[in-house]
């Protein structure tokens, strides 16, 4: 087992896997930009090390800076936790030629699963569903417009290094192609550096449903079962939940099923999640698979019984997993809180926070690292908050969440709590009957 790992991250993750180490006897390094010299990770680890000023690509995008880190403090492993570095290939590969074991993905595997058209061609190959669209990257935009009259309209151009919602258009007819496709390779170029561009028929009113799978060393690869991410605004989650209102148990089943597939077909290490768009007809595809931990995981830990950290912290220690799939004992729901402002176009609210009082009570978690008289950073992502409740049914759990909602109060800036509370009253949202379209038409107003 390691002795000491570095984590290279910050906020409310980086905090979560330093409790993990604590609780294994290992040692912990955390890293920090001057604007979270105050944080609390860097209070709780047993080391602390600057890295550099507050802009990311300075401080927790520097490789030379994170690795010169781990070897001043001895550090024998780096966990990269979610966003920065955590699915960067030639950070993996460069913590292998230093001796630092990276608790994560190989470069290898993240190639081969961080290239959307690649990713979908190594998942067809190994029988997962996957939407129908162009077998590589698109050169022209000829090319795309003939491809879109065989697949039928609507259909979605997608950036290959994409995420979140950018270098991504949907498409509904001809005339508006040129266009969409010119904006669409630019915000590509300028965001990742790389304007490669591949199709898939869009697939109205669906579902977005995660699987997350654990795989080791020796080629054993299991599932944990779904995360319904449906509840998202510009294809950024904002409230997730398992087991999903839509899947069946034998949707559960396939949808588990093909995603152990997958991840076996790359020899897949440690925790990740394949993740699916899922029809109103209840037919799923592939869409992406993110080779990290992910926000989200502490519902699925709630109802398994399963730490994630702890499991991905042995996987790269070499230790086997037992190969069991786990389905949901409980439901749960995750409510992520930034400081936003809901009201304003969820317009980011960094500032210092004057006043808090944290929820509790049964069935009540909370993975924060902000406290009374913190500044938050105008930096780095608004989530300062996740809210995880658990409960018998849904309906115990909808209900649990707005009451700690409710108990959850936070002075000196905007929050999405108001959103979150506003949510949990609305009858489409407590149906389950929901899509991804759902934020398109919900009332932000009156919050």
């Amino acid at each position: 087992m390691f002795k000491k790992i570095l984590i290279a991250n910050r906020g409310e993750i980086a905090l979560r896997i330093i409790r993990t180490c604590k609780e294994m006897g290992i040692k912990t390094v955390a890293v920090f930009s001057t604007a979270d010299r105050d944080s609390l990770h860097v209070r709780f680890a047993d080391e602390a090390v600057c890295i550099g000023p507050p802009p990311s690509k300075q401080s927790y995008l520097s490789i030379p800076a994170i690795i010169s880190a781990a070897e001043v403090t001895g550090a024998d492993a780096i966990h990269p936790g979610y966003g920065f570095l955590s699915e960067n290939a030639e950070f993996s590969r460069i913590c292998e030629e230093h001796g630092i074991k990276f608790i994560g993905a190989s470069a290898e595997m993240i190639n081969s699963m961080g290239d959307k058209a690649t990713a979908k061609d190594t998942m067809k190959k190994a029988g997962v569903p996957v939407i129908p669209g162009s077998d590589g990257l698109l050169d022209t935009v000829e090319e795309a417009i003939e491809l879109a009259k065989k697949i039928k309209y609507p259909v979605i151009i997608k950036a290959t290094a994409g995420g979140g919602g950018r270098g991504m258009r949907i498409i509904r007819e001809e005339s508006e192609f040129a266009k969409l496709w010119d904006d669409a390779k630019m915000e590509a170029a300028a965001a990742f550096g790389n304007d490669g561009m591949y199709m898939e028929k869009f697939v109205e009113e669906p579902r977005h449903i995660e699987i997350q799978v654990v795989g080791d060393k020796f080629g054993t690869v299991c599932h944990l079962s779904e995360r319904d991410c449906s509840i998202q605004r510009r294809h950024q989650k904002l409230c997730e939940e398992t087991p999903s209102p839509a899947l069946t148990d034998d949707l559960r089943n396939r949808m588990g099923a093909a995603a152990v597939s997958g991840a076996a077909a790359i020899k897949y290490e440690g925790a990740g999640t394949i993740e699916f768009l899922v029809d109103k007809n209840g037919d799923f595809y592939f869409m992406e698979m993110n080779t990290r931990i992910q926000v989200e995981h502490p519902i699925t830990e709630e109802v398994t019984d399963f730490d994630l950290i702890k499991e991905q912290i042995k996987v790269a220690a070499g230790i086997a997993i037992s190969g069991q799939n786990y389905f949901p004992k409980l439901y749960a729901l995750e409510c992520r809180i930034n400081a936003e402002d809901p009201s304003n176009g969820f317009r980011p609210s960094p500032g210092k926070i004057t006043n808090l009082h944290l929820p509790g009570g049964h069935g009540v978690r909370i993975d924060s690292h902000v406290y009374s008289g913190y500044t938050i950073p105008p930096n780095y992502d608004s989530m300062i908050a996740k809210v995880i409740v658990s409960g018998q049914s849904r309906e115990e759990v909808l209900l649990r969440m707005k009451r700690a909602l409710q108990e959850f109060v936070i002075e000196g800036i905007k929050t999405t709590i108001p959103f979150h509370i506003k949510l949990m009253d609305d009858p489409g949202f407590q149906s389950g009957k929901f899509t991804t379209a759902f934020m398109d038409t919900f009332d932000l107003s009156n919050l």
